[in-house]
């Protein structure tokens, strides 16, 4: 699969080298080019590097990195975008102690949707740090990190769901795009285990099923406000 980033921050370059390594073809695409090479450099041979228009127009699937800037702003044209898996995987910035604000409003992954409405966007990889994929890929499928995602195209998050597996992470279908409100929610959640309550950068979350219990001991769940 061929895929592109638009930016090439910590999380890019992670995520592009471990999907390099499993065979992808990867372009990391900046406004500064060089930063874009020393990403190229860390990974296998053969990952391209380049500007973000070049990157969009080389991708299958294009993972926006950018924070606080759409394509629209950070590229010639959105036009190479059209029809493509675009993957909104940035978080709202931190704000002095964690006093986040209640999401009301659209999300980030929805504003990208609305700037680019020709493309397929999904929501997935904000809730965990790029230092995770320094494990192998089957260290962290022995602990079944969960890899939240959602989107309004079936197609799309299948696409994402492999990706996802691929790094070794258990993907989780979350529903239709505005579901990305709680997914960012969590990312900031996420963030503050890590960091406000310094639980450190390898802090993950993993959703299990556990089987369904017999009897009902306890009364059994009652209708809302009986």
């Amino acid at each position: 699969m061929r895929i592109a980033f638009i930016g090439s921050g910590n999380m890019a370059r992670a995520l592009g080298i471990v999907w390099a390594e499993r065979g992808h073809q990867v372009f990391f695409g900046s406004r500064d080019p060089a930063k874009a090479r020393a990403c190229a450099a860390l990974g296998p041979a053969g990952i391209e590097s380049g500007s973000n228009d070049r990157a969009a127009a080389f991708g299958e699937v294009v993972v926006h990195t950018v924070r606080g800037v759409m394509p629209s702003a950070a590229l010639a044209s959105t036009a190479a975008l059209a029809g493509k898996v675009l993957v909104c995987i940035n978080n709202r910035a931190i704000p002095k102690d964690f006093a986040f604000e209640t999401m009301m409003g659209p999300s980030l992954a929805e504003a990208l949707a609305a700037d680019v409405p020709t493309a397929r966007v999904v929501k997935a990889f904000n809730t965990m740090a790029q230092e995770v994929f320094e494990h192998p890929r089957a260290t962290l499928l022995g602990y079944d990190v969960s890899s939240f995602l959602c989107g309004d195209d079936a197609a799309a998050k299948e696409t994402v769901s492999e990706l996802s597996r691929d790094a070794g992470l258990t993907p989780v279908d979350c529903g239709p795009l505005r579901a990305a409100r709680m997914l960012e929610a969590t990312g900031d959640f996420i963030r503050y285990m890590m960091f406000g309550m310094k639980r450190g950068y390898f802090a993950t979350i993993s959703v299990r099923d556990i089987p369904a219990a017999t009897g009902s001991r306890l009364g059994g769940r009652k209708a809302y406000g009986a």
